[in-house]
C-alpha cells in the first residue's frame, strides 16, 4: 500500500473497493403506460479494510491521530495486488481518502498469535490500473 506514493506496508488481508449506483425509478407524467423507468442516481463506496500483522510502523496510526485530533488529511491511496514472484497484479487506486477506524485484535498473553492491525479508510471514488 502507498500514501500519496509513499509506502506504508504490505497488508496480509484488504477488503477491496467496492462501488454501488442507486437505481432512481422514473415515470414520465406524459407517458401512456404505467411503466417505470430506472435511471441511475449516487455513487456510494464502502469502506476499504485494511489488515495486517503489527510491525511497530506508526504510518497509520500516526494519520488516524491526526485525523481524531480534527485535522482532515485526504490522501491518495494505491493498494497493489502482487503476485507469488512478487510482481503487480492488479492496482487499485483511492481518491481523498481518510481513516475513519483504527483498532487491534485480541492480545493474549499466553498464545502464539500475532497482534493484527486493522485500518478503516473511506474515500470519495477509485479507478483501477
Amino acid at each position: 500500500m502507498e500514501l500519496d506514493g509513499i509506502e506504508a506496508g504490505a497488508f496480509s488481508e484488504v477488503d477491496l473497493p467496492e462501488a454501488t449506483i442507486e437505481s432512481i425509478e422514473y415515470r414520465d407524467g406524459s407517458d401512456p403506460t404505467s411503466g417505470v423507468r430506472k435511471l441511475p442516481g449516487r455513487v456510494s463506496y464502502a469502506n476499504v479494510v485494511l489488515r495486517r500483522g503489527l510491525a511497530g510502523r506508526t504510518d497509520l496510526s500516526d494519520w488516524f491521530t491526526t485525523t481524531r485530533e480534527g485535522t482532515l488529511q485526504r490522501r491518495n491511496v494505491a493498494i497493489t495486488l502482487l503476485d507469488e514472484a512478487r510482481k503487480p497484479v492488479q492496482r487499485w487506486l483511492l481518491r481523498d481518502a481518510w481513516p475513519t477506524r483504527l483498532s487491534f485484535s485480541r492480545l493474549e498473553g499466553r498464545g502464539n498469535e500475532i497482534v493484527i492491525e486493522t485500518l478503516e479508510v473511506a474515500y470519495e471514488g477509485f479507478e483501477i490500473d
